[in-house]
């Protein structure tokens, strides 16, 4: 088995009461308000999420066109920093999977810059096999081919894939491709940490 996770919303906690977190002080910081930045720069063609344009040079045009109180590479920066809310009980998990020998992904919805943040300042990539990320990939989760690219990268089958997300349309779309999937919520999540605890696994649960 190969467990395949989703970064934000399973791994990183940095969302609560149905907004980000990181929303929180952006006016206050940036001078413009949270929703501004997110539809200008997530919410039109190209695509940042997919790879199609720099998050940065969306960023330059954006600051370009308003009036902000930081440049785009502090925007950038503090938008990072402030996003990055590991799970501490599920980095324990992913720690103990590591130990067992599990082989464990993550397969995320984030542009390059973000995900090298993932994987170097968060320190993910010392814990996992793969850092997959849309950015990287040209594709986004619920595409199918965001799935085929992983299972293809990795070597292996469809059926070794065993994916945990928070959305349960992306869960959809992996079992359609033909992996194992788990609709992680703050309800199931003792019920995966139950299941996938290298005791667990060895005892077949």
């Amino acid at each position: 088995m190969i467990i395949a996770w989703d970064f934000d919303g399973v791994l990183n906690r940095n969302q609560a009461g149905g907004r980000y977190v990181w929303e929180d002080e952006f006016t206050e910081r940036v001078g413009q308000p949270a929703s501004a930045f997110g539809a200008f720069v997530f919410g039109r063609p190209p695509m940042v999420i997919s790879g199609e344009i720099d998050i940065l040079d969306r960023l330059e045009e954006w600051t370009a066109s308003v009036d902000c109180l930081l440049t785009a590479r502090e925007i950038l920066d503090y938008w990072l920093a402030a996003d990055a809310r590991p799970d501490g009980e599920m980095i324990q998990l992913i720690d103990a999977l590591n130990r067992a020998g599990v082989r464990q992904v993550i397969a995320t919805n984030n542009e390059a810059r973000r995900a090298a943040y993932i994987a170097d300042r968060m320190a993910m990539g010392a814990r996992m096999e793969r850092v997959f990320a849309s950015g990287h990939l040209g594709v986004a989760k619920p595409d199918p081919r965001y799935f085929r690219q992983i299972t293809e990268a990795l070597g292996s089958t469809p059926e070794e894939m065993f994916f945990v997300d928070d959305l349960q349309a992306n869960v959809q779309a992996a079992v359609s491709c033909g992996w194992q999937g788990y609709h992680f919520t703050e309800a199931t999540r003792a019920d995966l940490i139950a299941r996938l605890m290298p005791g667990s696994l060895r005892a077949g649960r």
